[in-house]
């Protein structure tokens, strides 16, 4: 098979027959916005956990392990009809605030942050830095591997989502690109053309984000290979 006439054309159709550009912006928006929301809240609750001793700590580490076992498919009734009554169905906030605090990531970060050592901590505090400014000043810059690996996963966990935002988004304007181009599988015709056109520019910015991520992905998904 080859081809004998190259064309632009379904690049074009796809910019213009359809609001592609606006598919593009909402799906960078959640991502970009989700990234920095799991980072935050996952990385300070990592840090309490690894450099804080408090009464029930094993306790809350084996709750939030266990409910990694929940598959995320039960949840969603329940998480719809909250959502629901909170007025926040068709809305970004209802997609951005169940998933603002990863589990996952809380414990990535958590084994990452163990191995900080305290006399770094504690040089800090006699240096007057207030203990958000430890975990801002100090231990963030330190944990840059674990934040660029995390920060990856969860791009491209958001970038490709499409069952929630599916039953969560009704706005055709407020369409991420998976619905976007699961639009153009129509019942009696097929836009092929456009249809792959849409997945390669859907799929360059991950590969973008990867390779600006890579070193710091390697080295964050192999921090806690060496003990030392």
């Amino acid at each position: 098979f080859t081809v004998t006439t190259p064309t632009l054309a379904n690049y074009t159709d796809l910019f213009t027959t359809v609001p592609f550009l606006q598919f593009l912006a909402n799906s960078t928006f959640l991502a970009c916005t989700a990234v920095c929301l799991q980072v935050f809240f996952s990385s300070l609750a990592g840090f309490a956990l690894a450099k804080y001793d408090f009464r029930g700590k094993k306790l809350v580490m084996g709750i939030m392990l266990a409910t990694v076992l929940i598959p995320g498919q039960l949840t969603l009734a329940p998480s719809y009809d909250l959502l629901y009554r909170m007025h926040l169905v068709d809305t970004y906030q209802g997609l951005l605030i169940p998933g603002a605090v990863s589990v996952f990531g809380i414990f990535l970060f958590r084994q990452s942050m163990v191995r900080i050592p305290d006399e770094l901590l504690q040089a800090g505090r006699i240096d007057g830095c207030s203990e958000f400014g430890l975990y801002w000043n100090v231990v963030l810059p330190v944990s840059r591997p674990m934040i660029g690996a995390f920060s990856l996963m969860t791009f491209m966990a958001t970038w490709n989502s499409f069952l929630w935002p599916q039953i969560m988004l009704h706005s055709k304007l407020k369409y991420t690109l998976p619905i976007a181009l699961a639009q153009m599988v129509g019942l009696y015709q097929q836009q092929y053309g456009m249809l792959m056109a849409g997945t390669l520019v859907a799929v360059l910015p991950v590969i973008v984000l990867f390779l600006l991520l890579q070193k710091e992905f390697v080295a964050g998904l192999t921090a806690g290979a060496v003990k030392g």
